[in-house]
Protein backbone atom coordinates (compact mmCIF):
# COMPACT_ATOMS: atom_id res chain seq x y z
CA UNK A 1 0.00 0.00 0.00
CA UNK A 2 1.40 3.39 -0.90
CA UNK A 3 1.67 6.20 1.58
CA UNK A 4 -0.89 8.46 -0.17
CA UNK A 5 -3.47 5.66 -0.27
CA UNK A 6 -2.93 4.81 3.38
CA UNK A 7 -3.40 8.37 4.57
CA UNK A 8 -6.24 9.06 2.19
CA UNK A 9 -7.94 6.24 4.12
CA UNK A 10 -7.03 7.13 7.70
CA UNK A 11 -6.73 10.88 7.26
CA UNK A 12 -10.36 11.71 7.95
CA UNK A 13 -10.51 13.80 11.16
CA UNK A 14 -6.78 13.26 11.59
CA UNK A 15 -5.97 16.90 12.36
CA UNK A 16 -8.33 16.97 15.34
CA UNK A 17 -7.20 13.65 16.82
CA UNK A 18 -3.48 14.13 16.26
CA UNK A 19 -2.72 17.42 17.97
CA UNK A 20 0.98 18.08 18.60
CA UNK A 21 2.08 17.59 22.19
CA UNK A 22 4.07 20.65 23.33
CA UNK A 23 6.58 18.59 25.33
CA UNK A 24 7.42 16.44 22.32
CA UNK A 25 7.47 19.56 20.13
CA UNK A 26 10.04 21.16 22.45
CA UNK A 27 12.41 18.22 22.00
CA UNK A 28 12.07 18.34 18.22
CA UNK A 29 12.69 22.08 18.13
CA UNK A 30 15.75 21.75 20.36
CA UNK A 31 17.14 19.12 17.98
CA UNK A 32 16.68 21.50 15.03
CA UNK A 33 19.13 23.86 16.71
CA UNK A 34 19.54 27.23 15.03
CA UNK A 35 18.11 26.17 11.67
CA UNK A 36 15.95 28.89 10.15
CA UNK A 37 14.65 27.04 7.08
CA UNK A 38 13.20 23.58 7.66
CA UNK A 39 11.71 20.96 5.35
CA UNK A 40 9.05 18.81 7.03
CA UNK A 41 8.74 15.52 5.11
CA UNK A 42 5.57 13.48 5.52
CA UNK A 43 4.10 16.60 7.07
CA UNK A 44 0.49 15.46 7.31
CA UNK A 45 -1.78 18.11 8.75
CA UNK A 46 1.15 20.14 10.11
CA UNK A 47 1.88 18.74 13.56
CA UNK A 48 5.21 19.75 15.08
CA UNK A 49 6.06 22.38 12.46
CA UNK A 50 7.88 25.14 14.38
CA UNK A 51 6.02 28.41 14.06
CA UNK A 52 9.10 30.61 14.37
CA UNK A 53 11.00 29.18 11.40
CA UNK A 54 10.57 29.17 7.62
CA UNK A 55 8.98 25.74 7.14
CA UNK A 56 8.22 24.04 3.84
CA UNK A 57 5.99 20.98 4.13
CA UNK A 58 5.98 17.95 1.84
CA UNK A 59 3.07 15.52 1.98
CA UNK A 60 1.83 12.88 -0.51
CA UNK A 61 -1.82 12.67 0.60
CA UNK A 62 -4.36 15.19 -0.67
CA UNK A 63 -6.66 14.27 2.22
CA UNK A 64 -3.98 15.24 4.72
CA UNK A 65 -3.08 18.42 2.85
CA UNK A 66 -6.72 19.51 2.91
CA UNK A 67 -6.67 19.42 6.72
CA UNK A 68 -3.73 21.77 7.11
CA UNK A 69 -4.99 24.85 8.97
CA UNK A 70 -5.17 28.25 7.39
CA UNK A 71 -1.88 30.08 7.72
CA UNK A 72 0.21 26.92 8.05
CA UNK A 73 3.46 26.42 6.17
CA UNK A 74 3.34 26.17 2.38
CA UNK A 75 2.97 22.56 1.28
CA UNK A 76 4.20 20.64 -1.75
CA UNK A 77 2.53 17.36 -2.69
CA UNK A 78 5.28 14.79 -3.13
CA UNK A 79 7.11 11.76 -1.78
CA UNK A 80 10.11 11.45 0.49
CA UNK A 81 11.87 9.24 -2.03
CA UNK A 82 11.86 11.99 -4.69
CA UNK A 83 12.17 15.35 -2.99
CA UNK A 84 11.64 18.12 -5.57
CA UNK A 85 14.34 20.36 -4.11
CA UNK A 86 17.96 21.11 -4.96
CA UNK A 87 20.85 19.89 -2.85
CA UNK A 88 21.25 21.70 0.49
CA UNK A 89 18.09 23.77 -0.02
CA UNK A 90 17.27 23.90 3.70
CA UNK A 91 19.08 24.45 6.96
CA UNK A 92 17.44 21.31 8.36
CA UNK A 93 14.96 18.56 7.54
CA UNK A 94 12.53 16.77 9.83
CA UNK A 95 10.28 13.73 9.58
CA UNK A 96 7.89 12.84 12.40
CA UNK A 97 6.39 9.33 12.61
CA UNK A 98 6.41 8.90 8.86
CA UNK A 99 9.45 6.82 7.84
CA UNK A 100 7.55 3.54 8.31
CA UNK A 101 5.11 4.59 5.58
CA UNK A 102 7.78 5.20 2.94
CA UNK A 103 8.10 2.65 0.15
CA UNK A 104 11.92 3.01 -0.10
CA UNK A 105 13.23 4.03 3.31
CA UNK A 106 16.97 4.19 2.53
CA UNK A 107 16.27 6.36 -0.50
CA UNK A 108 13.99 8.66 1.49
CA UNK A 109 16.58 9.07 4.24
CA UNK A 110 19.28 9.81 1.68
CA UNK A 111 17.00 12.45 0.18
CA UNK A 112 16.60 14.16 3.56
CA UNK A 113 20.37 14.24 3.94
CA UNK A 114 20.78 15.58 0.41
CA UNK A 115 18.53 18.61 0.83
CA UNK A 116 19.58 19.59 4.37
CA UNK A 117 22.71 21.65 5.06
CA UNK A 118 22.42 20.97 8.78
CA UNK A 119 20.57 18.58 11.06
CA UNK A 120 18.14 15.90 9.99
CA UNK A 121 15.68 15.22 12.84
CA UNK A 122 13.50 12.11 12.80
CA UNK A 123 10.93 10.76 15.23
CA UNK A 124 10.56 7.04 14.80
CA UNK A 125 10.07 3.76 16.66
CA UNK A 126 12.63 1.12 17.57
CA UNK A 127 11.34 -2.19 16.12
CA UNK A 128 13.56 -4.08 18.56
CA UNK A 129 11.91 -2.46 21.58
CA UNK A 130 10.16 -5.11 23.70
CA UNK A 131 6.87 -3.26 23.35
CA UNK A 132 4.38 -1.91 25.84
CA UNK A 133 1.41 -3.57 27.43
CA UNK A 134 -0.86 -3.26 24.36
CA UNK A 135 1.33 -5.91 22.72
CA UNK A 136 0.02 -8.37 25.32
CA UNK A 137 -3.37 -8.09 23.65
CA UNK A 138 -2.14 -7.56 20.10
CA UNK A 139 1.13 -9.46 19.63
CA UNK A 140 0.71 -8.81 15.90
CA UNK A 141 1.89 -5.28 16.60
CA UNK A 142 5.44 -6.50 17.15
CA UNK A 143 5.49 -8.27 13.78
CA UNK A 144 4.02 -5.18 12.13
CA UNK A 145 6.68 -2.96 13.70
CA UNK A 146 9.45 -5.23 12.46
CA UNK A 147 7.93 -5.26 8.97
CA UNK A 148 7.44 -1.50 8.73
CA UNK A 149 10.11 0.12 10.86
CA UNK A 150 13.77 0.29 9.82
CA UNK A 151 16.23 -0.83 12.51
CA UNK A 152 17.94 2.03 14.29
CA UNK A 153 21.20 1.08 12.58
CA UNK A 154 19.65 2.07 9.24
CA UNK A 155 19.67 5.75 10.15
CA UNK A 156 23.41 5.97 10.58
CA UNK A 157 23.95 4.01 7.38
CA UNK A 158 21.90 6.54 5.38
CA UNK A 159 22.57 9.78 7.25
CA UNK A 160 26.06 9.45 8.67
CA UNK A 161 26.75 9.73 12.42
CA UNK A 162 23.56 10.02 14.45
CA UNK A 163 22.52 10.61 18.01
CA UNK A 164 19.57 8.53 19.20
CA UNK A 165 17.63 9.29 22.37
CA UNK A 166 14.44 7.89 23.92
CA UNK A 167 11.41 10.08 23.34
CA UNK A 168 9.46 9.59 26.56
CA UNK A 169 5.69 9.86 26.21
CA UNK A 170 3.79 12.05 28.71
CA UNK A 171 0.91 10.35 30.50
CA UNK A 172 -1.53 12.94 29.15
CA UNK A 173 -0.04 13.14 25.66
CA UNK A 174 -2.18 15.29 23.35
CA UNK A 175 -1.05 13.51 20.20
CA UNK A 176 -3.09 10.39 19.54
CA UNK A 177 -0.42 8.08 18.09
CA UNK A 178 -0.39 4.39 18.99
CA UNK A 179 1.30 4.52 22.41
CA UNK A 180 -0.07 7.91 23.47
CA UNK A 181 -2.64 6.26 25.75
CA UNK A 182 -0.24 3.98 27.63
CA UNK A 183 -1.68 5.24 30.97
CA UNK A 184 -5.25 5.55 29.65
CA UNK A 185 -6.03 2.00 28.52
CA UNK A 186 -9.77 2.53 28.01
CA UNK A 187 -8.94 4.92 25.18
CA UNK A 188 -8.09 1.96 22.94
CA UNK A 189 -11.71 0.87 23.12
CA UNK A 190 -12.80 4.07 21.36
CA UNK A 191 -13.05 3.50 17.58
CA UNK A 192 -12.79 7.24 16.96
CA UNK A 193 -9.33 7.33 18.55
CA UNK A 194 -8.19 4.12 16.87
CA UNK A 195 -9.14 5.58 13.49
CA UNK A 196 -6.17 7.96 13.68
CA UNK A 197 -3.68 5.12 14.27
CA UNK A 198 -2.39 3.50 11.10
CA UNK A 199 -1.50 0.25 12.91
CA UNK A 200 -5.14 -0.49 13.65
CA UNK A 201 -6.05 0.13 10.01
CA UNK A 202 -3.44 -2.35 8.88
CA UNK A 203 -4.33 -5.03 11.44
CA UNK A 204 -8.01 -5.00 10.49
CA UNK A 205 -10.41 -6.79 12.83
CA UNK A 206 -9.09 -6.48 16.38
CA UNK A 207 -12.43 -7.02 18.13
CA UNK A 208 -11.36 -10.16 20.06
CA UNK A 209 -8.28 -8.43 21.47
CA UNK A 210 -10.29 -5.36 22.46
CA UNK A 211 -12.88 -7.57 24.12
CA UNK A 212 -10.13 -9.08 26.27
CA UNK A 213 -8.87 -5.63 27.17
CA UNK A 214 -12.35 -4.44 28.08
CA UNK A 215 -12.90 -7.50 30.26
CA UNK A 216 -9.55 -7.01 32.02
CA UNK A 217 -10.34 -3.37 32.70
CA UNK A 218 -13.70 -4.32 34.16
CA UNK A 219 -12.31 -7.11 36.35
CA UNK A 220 -9.25 -5.19 37.54
CA UNK A 221 -6.86 -7.65 35.86
CA UNK A 222 -5.24 -4.90 33.78
CA UNK A 223 -4.53 -2.80 36.86
CA UNK A 224 -3.12 -5.78 38.76
CA UNK A 225 -0.63 -6.38 35.94
CA UNK A 226 0.11 -2.81 34.93
CA UNK A 227 -0.99 -0.62 37.81
CA UNK A 228 2.59 0.53 38.43
CA UNK A 229 2.27 2.65 35.28
CA UNK A 230 -0.39 4.79 36.93
CA UNK A 231 2.30 6.42 39.10
CA UNK A 232 4.50 7.39 36.13
CA UNK A 233 4.35 10.80 34.47
CA UNK A 234 6.36 9.74 31.40
CA UNK A 235 7.12 6.34 29.94
CA UNK A 236 9.46 4.82 27.37
CA UNK A 237 7.25 3.11 24.80
CA UNK A 238 9.99 2.63 22.20
CA UNK A 239 9.82 5.95 20.37
CA UNK A 240 13.16 7.46 19.46
CA UNK A 241 14.51 10.85 18.43
CA UNK A 242 17.18 10.43 15.76
CA UNK A 243 19.43 13.42 15.08
CA UNK A 244 22.00 13.51 12.28
CA UNK A 245 24.07 16.66 12.73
Amino acid sequence: MTQPARYDAIGIDYARLRQPDPRIAAQIEAALGEARSVLNVGAGSGSYEPADRAVTALEPSAVMIAQRPSGSAPVVQGRAEELPFADQSFDAAMAVLTVHHWTDQPRGLAELRRVARGPVVIVTYDPDFPGFWLHDYLPELAALDRAQMPPLSAYGAALGPVRIAPLLIPHDCRDGFLAAYWRRPAAYLDPRLRAAMSSFRILGDVAPALARLEADLASGAWERRHGHLLDQDRHDCGYRLVIAD
